[in-house]
């Protein structure tokens, strides 16, 4: 092999690289020589660019690495970024052989795309990283219609991608069922690596949180915890309607619940007004992904609130590996990736068979259950440490790089 050429479609500061791809970037890094070089491309959001001053910081902190930083302004995937990418086509193309590239290394279907053609002119070798429905949730979230451009032409850039690739590695080892229905391929070689997680970052037990306790008041109450945003593929008025049934259920004074979401304060008020719920109820913060772990550690539970579509069950939510690596149980919606069996099968969390205050209730009850249960903690420590360790990366990349 020469060197590899790694195209994602995210911001280099949004959590998506720093946590679904930077940890898998070192994996690959130390597993080919450290001769050989490393591109990494990102697609820089207005709101998420780093100034030039970081940007160079970054750069030269990668390079010492034999890792090259590139990174271009990003566009929703449609007309403007299909003008854009003849642009991107013709630099990233240059690199593939003024830097003798052999293998492209794609996250995700919108990257793959951009590497499809990149393989398709030059020959090279097309890797397929955690490769999952993208054009489908973007037809059942509503956002698209199926007779759509846009759709067809995702949809259609999916299966060719997936044709060309000389490895296929995907979120759950049942896409390999979803293509061969979807698609009519029959896979060879494909590889399961769900999101996996950093425990040495997420470790409940290397955690001082006292102090955050005391400022939010938390001692002998009842909390929540949600990363993420809402609207989109995730729940919205939903996850507050459940709030409320969760206030409700252990009472104002006792239950509050964290939201770690970049979410205006005001698109936050608005959703606990309209839910009725207790202004104290609700903490909404904004931190960097490296202090994630102190808040999730005043945790009693996580919510995972998806909008269980079909093709949800062929993703891997970050979040649910690192809630585990946090010793939290879930509240999750139904059929999300492999997560709700694993959940339901070892009684480490709640799946919400339907969107019902009912059912909500029956989630609040079963976790109340599972507080504070040593033997609960222990085992979703067993299921992270088995379902989320860096270790399956580590042997799928191996076996395409060594």
């Amino acid at each position: 092999m020469k060197n590899i050429l790694i195209i994602t479609y995210w911001s280099f500061n949004d959590a998506l690289i720093q946590t679904y791809t930077l940890p898998y970037v070192s994996i690959i890094r130390k597993t080919i020589p450290k001769t050989k070089k490393i591109f990494l491309v990102t697609m820089e959001q207005k709101g998420k660019k780093m100034s030039n001053i970081e940007w160079e910081e970054q750069k030269a902190k990668f390079l010492k690495q034999n890792i090259f930083l590139i990174r271009f302004s990003y566009s929703h995937f449609g007309g403007l970024m299909i003008l854009k990418f003849l642009f991107i086509y013709f630099r990233l193309y240059t690199i593939l052989f003024t830097h003798r590239i052999s293998h492209i290394h794609t996250w995700c279907t919108p990257a793959g795309a951009i590497g499809y053609f990149l393989s398709i002119m030059s020959g090279k070798k097309l890797i397929l990283d955690s490769f999952e429905p993208h054009a489908e949730p973007m037809l059942e979230s509503g956002t698209w219609s199926k007779g759509g451009l846009k759709f067809n032409l995702l949809f259609w850039l999916e299966k060719k991608q997936v044709q060309k690739a000389s490895h296929v590695i995907t979120c759950v080892a049942s896409m390999k069922d979803y293509i061969k229905d979807k698609y009519n391929i029959e896979l060879k070689t494909t590889h399961a690596k769900p999101a996996c997680v950093n425990f040495d970052l997420f470790d409940v037990n290397n955690i001082d949180n006292e102090k955050l306790i005391q400022k939010y008041n938390l001692k002998d109450k009842v909390v929540g915890v949600y990363a993420g945003k809402f609207g989109g593929s995730y729940l919205k008025e939903e996850v507050f309607q459940f709030l409320k049934v969760a206030e409700d259920y252990w009472g104002k004074d006792k239950f509050r619940f964290i939201i770690l979401s970049n979410h205006t304060n005001v698109f936050i008020q608005n959703l606990i007004i309209d839910a009725d719920i207790n202004q104290n109820t609700i903490i909404h913060l904004f931190v960097s992904h490296n202090e994630v772990p102190k808040y999730l550690s005043l945790a009693n539970f996580g919510i995972t609130p998806f909008v269980p579509v079909p093709s949800k069950r062929y993703g891997s939510p970050i979040k649910n590996a690192e809630y585990w690596a946090m010793e939290l149980p879930i509240i999750i919606t139904k059929n999300i990736s492999d997560d709700s069996d694993i959940i339901d099968n070892n009684n480490i969390g709640y799946v919400l068979k339907e969107l019902t205050t009912n059912e909500y209730n029956k989630g609040c009850i079963h976790i109340d259950d599972l507080l504070f249960k040593t033997e609960v903690k222990d085992k979703i420590r067993e299921v992270a440490a088995k379902y989320r360790n860096f270790e399956i990366a580590e042997n799928i990349y191996e076996k395409i790089y060594a």
